[in-house]
């Protein structure tokens, strides 16, 4: 089986979240199984040097925009097992971002072409591409309009990944005698249309042959006006084809017992080796070096998705006790300086790290106690599972693949990975953040939480198989 991963972004060569992390393991974990997989993504101007400098031309081609003809050059690259291809085009590409343009419309409408004429060009036919987002949502709009009328392309199958909903792709409806040479019935007929928009993310959802998103939980609230984000009766309608897989992590990239970034490296049988990775980070941040005194780490965009306002609405509470709080991350403004403000008036309680950095991340993972993570929603969430496997104890609110992936702790029978609670509300954050303050000081039950946490299965390798699974039906659907 031969399958295509499209994709805006994908590990290590280029990222700014979780999907660029799925497009970097998932692939590798389904060639382990025998299958053809290949991951197309565009030649970013900051692709990491070190990769760029390795990529391969293939050839180069031109590429129809509406009325315009654009230079399309193909690289390649194989990495772990998979062949990586890279869509060059300096005008929509060589930029220092890869969203947030003026042109975005324009620029993924360029590469949503150029996925399926590069395949052609370089006469490679995959059996089902997999789409990601909004981003190469019109893949499966051109193949179902236009391409299938070729003999090349009649059979090729498309699933659509959702990965975060929020994120429509809405653009004037010009965009589709402009970038794609069409009338406008797609939108007339509602195939493209959202809110009087064209929206790459619902022409996706709408043309391809299975939807899938990250989480089996967040596949059933996305059809509930709460998480639907507009689209919740179209996607019951679609119920058939909406199926929910959770992700994995790289175990290669997120394992306490070799992980050259951390301070001291530990397993599931040196679970005290942790303390000295907590000793080594506060000396670094410039925190009292304590190793009782429970340290809480949060790694995250710092957005109202993200359950900022609930942590900066307890948060003055909370740090009347005796504990230590390590932030990481950038995000909205006001988010920022309310952090730092904190670390101002904390000093020997809060680290504010406003930025990204691969290298604290990892320590900050090894060395906390404890892992917060009070999202609005969370498609998946990537963020509990590599806690999960340093002993850092998630504490959550139950949504989207955070319901799915942690279990919260029950003090009466000792089961439990983390601690989690319903509401989107301050009061129960700070409720069930004492609760496991106090069940950390029972340093037995503790380390019994540590070690269901380490011991959750959340490798890419469980996910691959049903994805495989998925993969084969949708290609052998009449």
């Amino acid at each position: 089986m031969r399958v295509l991963f499209a994709a805006s972004e994908a590990h290590p060569f280029i990222k700014t979240g979780g999907l660029g992390d799925v497009m970097g393991a998932l692939p590798k974990s389904l060639a382990k199984l025998g299958v053809d997989v290949r991951v197309v993504i565009p030649k970013y101007k900051n692709i990491k040097d070190e990769l760029k400098q390795k990529l391969q031309f293939v050839k180069w081609f031109t590429v129809s925009v509406g009325w315009r003809n654009q230079y399309c050059g193909i690289f390649q690259y194989q990495y772990k097992g998979v062949i990586y291809y890279f869509i060059d085009n300096e005008y929509y590409f060589n930029r220092d971002g890869l969203y947030g343009y003026f042109d975005d419309g324009e620029r993924f409408a360029f590469f949503n072409r150029a996925v399926l004429e590069f395949i052609k060009q370089i006469d490679w036919q995959p059996d089902l591409i997999n789409c990601n987002d909004w981003q190469t949502g019109m893949v499966p709009v051109l193949l179902n309009l236009e391409y299938k009328k070729d003999e090349f392309y009649s059979k090729i199958k498309t699933v659509f990944s959702i990965h975060n909903l929020l994120f429509k792709g809405s653009f004037s409806p010009k965009v589709l005698p402009e970038l794609f040479g069409y009338d406008y019935m797609p939108l007339v007929n509602g195939s493209v249309e959202l809110d009087g928009s064209v929206s790459f993310l619902k022409g996706g959802l709408n043309y391809c042959d299975q939807i899938t998103t990250v989480s089996n939980t967040y596949a059933e609230e996305i059809k509930t006006p709460q998480y639907g984000e507009g689209l919740d009766g179209f996607l019951r309608s679609k119920s058939y084809y909406l199926m929910g897989i959770v992700n994995g992590i790289d175990y290669e990239e997120f394992n306490p017992q070799d992980d050259k970034l951390i301070f001291k490296n530990f397993n599931i049988n040196s679970i005290d080796n942790k303390v000295q990775n907590k000793l080594s980070l506060q000396r670094e941040l410039g925190l009292p070096q304590k190793k009782d005194t429970p340290m809480i780490g949060l790694i995250s965009r710092l957005t109202h998705q993200k359950g900022c306002d609930l942590i900066v609405n307890m948060i003055d509470r909370l740090l009347q006790r005796d504990i230590q709080l390590v932030i990481l991350g950038t995000g909205d403004y006001w988010y920022e300086e309310t952090f730092k403000n904190l670390q101002y008036r904390y000093p020997d309680k809060v680290s504010a790290n406003i930025k990204f950095d691969n290298t604290l991340a990892h320590k900050i993972y090894a060395a906390t106690d404890m892992f917060l993570m009070p999202s609005l929603f969370e498609p998946c969430g990537l963020g509990q599972l590599i806690a999960l496997r340093y002993g850092s104890i998630p504490i959550v609110r139950e949504t989207g693949g955070l319901k799915d992936t942690i279990s919260p702790y029950n003090q009466y029978n000792g089961v439990g990975n983390g601690f989690g609670f319903k509401n989107f509300n301050s009061n129960e954050l700070m409720q069930i953040i004492e609760y496991a303050l106090t069940i950390y000081n029972d340093k037995n039950a503790w380390n019994n939480i540590i070690r269901q946490a380490m011991n959750s299965d959340n490798s890419w390798e469980k996910s691959a198989m049903q994805y495989k699974w998925l993969y084969e039906g949708v290609v052998n659907r009449s």
